[in-house]
């Protein structure tokens, strides 16, 4: 039944300041869930389970499928049609302030959702950066978002950088804005994230290796030299002391760094060398 219908027979209006875009094209669901490689052991964390759509798809491949859902208005639509899905547990609330070690979740779980666009950067942080990282994400962002996510040196940005530090990303299909219901102003494009098995740098300390990353892009426009004299409040000739120490020309700017580049900064800033 499409999104518009079953809102309807419920009375009820998609809440724009929750960015509630439904999807419910079979085929274009079909496309979200095989990117997550389902097996029937496999525990799975939906965010934003909206009119339940996915969830349904999601619970026929998985053995254990956790839905999580902000709106309460929209519960009983999800407890109706989800009654004769005994592998489903509905939550009732925000999952940036859930505690993950609450959900019983296994350390191979998998995250798969359509995203509020919103909230985008919000849940793959928390996700991501977590204690209990998902073995992959597979999520329905904006598509210039996307392209962010999955962009290597030459446009690079935080985002990018602060994905790629965690997992590998790659863009697994595109969907049309008007597949979704209200239609938003941009297409979309499905992403899926690969937990690193190992860490991708030699850190002893990621809080401050982001923090000068988060310098570094705080004045994007500017060389690296004072971009992260600026951010990080240090003498500008220590800083280009770091850079050349770290084999990276000062003049340089942050999105022409790939990770390791940025981890070699970090560790000479952070005396880690």
């Amino acid at each position: 039944m499409s999104a518009r219908r079953l809102l309807a027979q419920h009375g009820l209006q998609p809440k724009k300041s929750l960015g509630q875009n439904f999807l419910t094209d079979v085929g274009l669901l079909g496309k979200i869930v095989a990117a997550a490689q389902l097996m029937p052991g496999d525990v799975v964390l939906e965010v934003g389970a909206g009119l339940g759509h996915l969830t349904r798809l999601l619970a026929q491949q998985a053995g254990r499928v956790i839905a999580i859902e902000l709106d309460e208005r929209l519960m009983p639509i999800l407890q109706d049609r989800l009654a004769d899905a005994g592998n489903v547990e509905l939550v009732q609330g925000d999952i940036l302030e859930l505690p993950l070690d609450s959900l019983s979740l296994p350390p191979d779980y998998k995250v798969v959702a359509n995203l509020p666009f919103y909230i985008t950067s919000a849940v793959l942080q928390h996700f991501l950066a977590g204690e209990l990282t998902p073995a992959c994400m597979v999520v329905t962002v904006q598509q210039e978002v996307a392209r962010r996510i999955v962009a290597r040196p030459g446009a690079m940005s935080l985002l990018a950088v602060s994905v790629q530090f965690y997992g590998q990303p790659r863009v697994v299909a595109r969907i049309k804005a008007g597949a979704f219901y209200p239609k938003p102003e941009v297409d979309a494009a499905v992403v899926r994230i690969d937990r690193h098995a190992a860490p991708t740098a030699d850190l002893r300390d990621t809080v401050a290796f982001f923090a000068v990353v988060k310098a570094g892009f705080a004045q994007r426009r500017k060389q690296l030299r004072n971009s992260l004299a600026t951010g990080l409040c240090r003498p500008q000739a220590q800083v280009v002391a770091a850079l050349e120490a770290a084999g990276i020309d000062p003049r340089r700017r942050p999105e022409t760094l790939s990770l390791q580049e940025w981890t070699a900064i970090a560790r000479r800033l952070n005396g880690e060398h």
